[in-house]
């Protein structure tokens, strides 16, 4: 008999960053939880929030996925050894995971997109999601429907 796999629980995640402009850019396809290896200035940087992922992506590399452009200021208080801003760093997915993601950018020609940083039980974790880049077009439709939605509850509000 399997195991229910538990839902995992988002409430108890603390929120660092957040990447709003992938939604607007990308389809969502797939989302993925990862860790990261991270060096002690960078998770305390984290923790502090000084942290942007607006170009931030996933690329595959000799088999595993690294995080790119994601940038991580320098700790404030570090001395010398302070860790370089936008290195990339390397993801911690399991191996069927990650086989599923480099497989999807290699075939169907995806991207790996960071949507968010947060914290969970003490642990940095990033969110990944496997997206489709949309068209100039779909980008307005977008904004349309969006307009229309507001409207109509503008609307009904008025009728209450």
């Amino acid at each position: 008999m399997a195991k229910k796999q538990a839902v995992k629980d988002r409430s108890k995640d603390r929120a660092i960053a957040s990447n709003r402009r992938a939604f607007y850019n990308f389809e969502i396809l797939d989302r993925y939880e990862a860790g990261m290896v991270l060096t002690g200035t960078e998770i305390k940087s984290i923790r502090a929030g000084r942290v942007d992922l607006a170009d931030a992506y996933a690329r595959p590399q000799d088999g595993e996925l690294w995080l790119v452009n994601a940038y991580i200021a320098p700790y404030e208080s570090a001395s010398a050894y302070n860790h370089d801003p936008r290195r990339s760093r390397k993801l911690l997915l399991h191996k069927k995971e990650m086989a599923n993601l480099i497989g999807s950018v290699r075939e169907k020609g995806l991207t790996i997109v960071a949507l968010r940083i947060y914290i969970r039980n003490h642990v940095a974790k990033v969110e990944l999601a496997l997206a489709k880049g949309k068209r100039q077009y779909d980008k307005r439709q977008a904004i349309i429907n969006k307009e229309l939605d507001m409207a109509a509850r503008r609307s009904m509000g008025a009728v209450r």
